[in-house]
């Protein structure tokens, strides 16, 4: 079968996923202090965390519009689309109606939009997944079975070393915030199943919050010897290194990816953010 997936840019990646022919990302934008940046090969992930601290404000983010959705949908593969959770941004919306306006014309073509329910390393793990069963040679209809079922039991959890954007985004109660960072606490957040961001746990100090982050794995996690890990890093990738070794001593998973967040995920997860997803 000959597929096309499409991911927003928050599928995150490495070096070696994008060297994938049949992978095309489409972009989000992000304003910070009146400048918009594209999320897209060109993006300076170094300048964005400088603006982001610069600025009082949160960072906007917007979706691609459906017809920049509709330009990666030419050709004659089947399409796969995976985008950013449908509850943190309107990525999937203009996804889905970017396939409507596409099959008026194209009756035809076979387009499918995930949903991820999450965001990052989760996105890039679910076209990890797709890739995977198109190359067994499954069916359009069974890709799909077994993607939503692999969606609905992804566990993603981050940690955050600022609060700072939270704060900006109102997300997280400034007297809350102030007195978390005063005390050095570390709160580790995760996707519930609805897609919505909410605090999993919390830990004082950044190494007892590391290792919290890895305890969370074994208690959310089953059949691990069966999975992918993904690893996200905002500009951390010598503490990733250490996440990775410290899953290894305590689980078998059947393979661990690092990746490094792109400029929507790092909006999301800040300087110093990690997040992963099995």
């Amino acid at each position: 079968m000959k597929i096309k997936l499409i991911g927003d840019s928050c599928f995150d990646l490495n070096e070696e996923l994008k060297k994938i022919a049949n992978l095309s990302i489409t972009p989000l934008k992000i304003e910070v202090g009146g400048k918009e940046l594209v999320d897209d090969e060109n993006l300076d992930q170094k300048e964005l965390l400088k603006l982001m601290k610069k600025f009082e404000k949160s960072p906007k983010t917007s979706c691609p519009s459906p017809n920049e959705y509709m330009k990666s949908f030419e050709g004659d593969e089947d399409v796969f689309v995976v985008t950013l959770s449908s509850q943190l941004s309107g990525s999937y919306n203009s996804a889905v109606l970017a396939k409507d306006m596409f099959l008026e014309k194209s009756k035809d073509k076979f387009i499918h939009v995930f949903d991820s329910l999450s965001a990052s390393v989760a996105q890039t793990l679910i076209g990890v997944k797709i890739l995977e069963l198109s190359k067994l040679d499954y069916k359009r209809h069974q890709i799909v079975e077994k993607v939503d079922e692999y969606i609905k039991e992804m566990k993603t959890v981050f940690l955050l070393e600022s609060l700072d954007n939270l704060i900006k985004a109102g997300r997280i109660n400034k007297l809350v915030a102030k007195i978390a960072t005063a005390f050095s606490i570390k709160p580790i957040m995760g996707a519930n199943d609805a897609g919505e961001i909410q605090l999993v746990k919390k830990a004082r100090g950044s190494k007892r919050a590391l290792k919290k982050l890895v305890d969370v794995i074994g208690e959310k996690g089953e059949k691990l010897e069966e999975k992918i890990i993904g690893i996200a890093h905002c500009n951390c990738l010598e503490k990733a290194q250490k996440l990775k070794d410290e899953i290894m001593k305590r689980y078998n998973f059947k393979d661990i990816i690092i990746v490094e967040t792109a400029g929507i995920s790092t909006v999301y997860a800040n300087d110093g953010g990690i997040v992963i997803a099995f």
